[in-house]
């Protein structure tokens, strides 16, 4: 229970960060394109913050790469996500929002399985 606890605040944390990013370049740029910086920059924080914090692992590149991993995936599944409720009518700087109700369970466990493999040391 306090790994989920401790999950969800690496979550908000990197969900702010997106967030302020994504809202910050969208009246700039493309939204798919601020999005992307935005999720990129949240993903290296979250990267750290989810081994030290979270699961109280070190960061290894065996690790890095199993966590990109999991996060491709979320990535699709969260850019699909944000064309699909912009698409519906939500404005562009809302449509992150519904995204993150979505997506960060999926995460939670893609990212524990990419972090937390059974028998693997890193």
């Amino acid at each position: 229970m306090s790994q989920i606890i401790r999950f969800g605040i690496v979550g908000v944390v990197a969900t702010a960060i997106h967030y302020a990013i994504y809202y910050a370049l969208l009246p700039y740029i493309d939204k798919n394109i601020a999005y992307t910086i935005g999720y990129f920059i949240s993903f290296l924080c979250n990267f750290l913050l989810s081994s030290y914090y979270t699961f109280k692992v070190k960061p290894t590149w065996r690790r890095m790469v199993r966590f990109a991993g999991s996060h491709v995936a979320n990535y699709v599944l969260q850019i699909v996500l944000l064309n699909l409720f912009c698409w519906m009518g939500i404005p562009e700087k809302w449509a992150p929002l519904p995204v993150y109700a979505i997506a960060v369970p999926v995460n939670f466990l893609l990212v524990r399985l990419a972090l937390v493999a059974k028998g693997k040391s890193g």
